[in-house]
């Protein structure tokens, strides 16, 4: 190896440990721009490599966060309080049944809004309503793990649900339909798994009774006119995002009029603050997608890209559906140590590198979805779940016991949904 590789691993390196950790809070923007300007100016990336990585992901992080934006404007209208005060009503007291349906509203949230949208928004949702219906703080942890869980292995089906799934449908050119046809089922089986497991696990901590008596779902309902709107809204959406692929449109195109749409609507009403909405939105992923990807741009052509072409060359010669699960923990174990956004990015670049694809982009969005799951380090998301949950003073989760719980939950889930993977290209 030369020079030069070691000293693009020692950026990349350094520059994941200050989005990880964000010295005196640095915006994880600014630190991978940082890292991306130290690879041009030693010669390890070039002007043609920002074009390129530009070219690549304006789309995903653009359509990510008119999704976030779009989540957002409906949670601060009460839509998701709404929704998940009128389940807890439906359980009609049974913690069991409660535990269940939340799985499930995480499930859908996480489709259609993104995995960031179920942890970040439906996590203290779900924390508030178990708080008003008398639940004590032991017995709210395994719904607020249960929750942050299955934000992620849930972030299979669509090409929106996930900025993983958005940046590797967009460097492979799949259309929402094609990608939605092969993950359906992965996705099915990933929650059912995540629901069994889930439950076993914590069967013996979920309160078995709680007090419906205080939950009035229309008291949230802050505004009514996108409230009202939302459901169709969404039909509209999801319609726009099936057939964008025979249109041939960008799924941003899709996304951010509906999002313009919303935050018009919200000034309109001025029943929400729809200034505050966009302040808070994610635009620090912009700057992060693009810094990121320059610096696994320049470690990947130092050297790192030919190491993971040759171990994704030796997984592939085992043939399905060895390969399939053997590739889907590589990219986990990837995800989990160096973060799911570099770590696909990284990946993306060895299999567009192989003569024999098959569905190896497939099974790294999933290990890429999952793995996450083993480290909270995983994803920009689950260390933002954290520190919320600490800073509302909800539920302080260690990394051991994340970590212990993690791969428990996580590595039998991952085995089934690439299973599942291996079963679709049989048809």
């Amino acid at each position: 190896m030369t020079p030069l590789f070691y000293l693009s691993l020692i950026i990349f390196v350094a520059t994941l440990f200050f989005v990880i950790k964000k010295p005196k809070n640095i915006g994880i923007g600014y630190s991978a721009l940082c890292g991306a300007l130290l690879t041009l100016i030693f010669g390890i990336s070039t002007i043609r490599d920002i074009i390129t990585v530009w070219g690549i992901v304006w789309n995903a992080t653009f359509t990510f966060i008119s999704i976030i934006i779009i989540s957002l404007i409906l949670d601060e209208a009460g839509f998701f309080e709404y929704i998940a005060i009128k389940i807890a009503i439906a359980a009609k007291g049974n913690g069991t049944r409660l535990f269940i349906y939340i799985i499930f509203l995480g499930a859908l949230i996480s489709a259609i809004f993104a995995n960031d949208g179920t942890a970040l928004i439906l996590t203290p949702i779900v924390y508030a309503i178990l708080v008003r219906s008398n639940f004590s703080k032991n017995k709210i942890l395994p719904f607020i793990m249960a929750t942050g869980f299955i934000a992620d292995t849930a972030s299979i089906p669509f090409i929106v649900s996930n900025l993983v799934n958005l940046i590797t449908a967009g460097y492979f050119n799949i259309a929402f339909l094609k990608y939605t046809e092969v993950m359906l089922l992965p996705d099915i089986v990933s929650i059912a798994s995540s629901t069994l497991i889930l439950f076993i696990y914590y069967r013996k901590d979920i309160q078995k009774t709680y007090d419906t008596t205080g939950l009035k779902p229309d008291s949230f309902i802050r505004d009514r006119t996108i409230f009202i709107m939302a459901f169709p809204l969404i039909a509209v959406l999801m319609f726009f995002y099936f057939i964008s692929g025979f249109l041939n449109i960008p799924i941003s195109f899709i996304a951010i009029p509906f999002a313009v749409f919303l935050y018009i609507v919200a000034r309109i009403n001025k029943k929400i603050d729809p200034n505050y909405i966009i302040k808070i939105a994610p635009w620090q992923i912009v700057l992060f997608s693009l810094g990121m990807l320059v610096i696994v741009f320049g470690v990947s052509r130092e050297g790192l890209g030919s190491i993971y072409i040759n171990i994704l060359n030796s997984i592939n010669s085992l043939g399905p559906p060895y390969s399939i699960i053997f590739s889907g923990y590589f990219f986990a174990f990837n995800a989990a140590i160096m973060n799911n956004l570099p770590s696909v990015m990284i990946n993306n670049i060895a299999i567009a590198g192989l003569k024999n694809q098959g569905l190896l982009m497939y099974s790294n969005i999933i290990g890429n979805d999952i793995g996450p799951k083993f480290t909270p380090i995983g994803s920009l998301a689950t260390l933002l779940w954290l520190y919320t949950l600490e800073r509302k003073n909800a539920i302080k989760i260690s990394f051991s016991y994340y970590m212990k719980t993690g791969l428990i939950l996580a590595l039998p889930v991952l085995f089934f949904t690439l299973l599942s993977l291996y079963i679709v290209s049989l048809f």
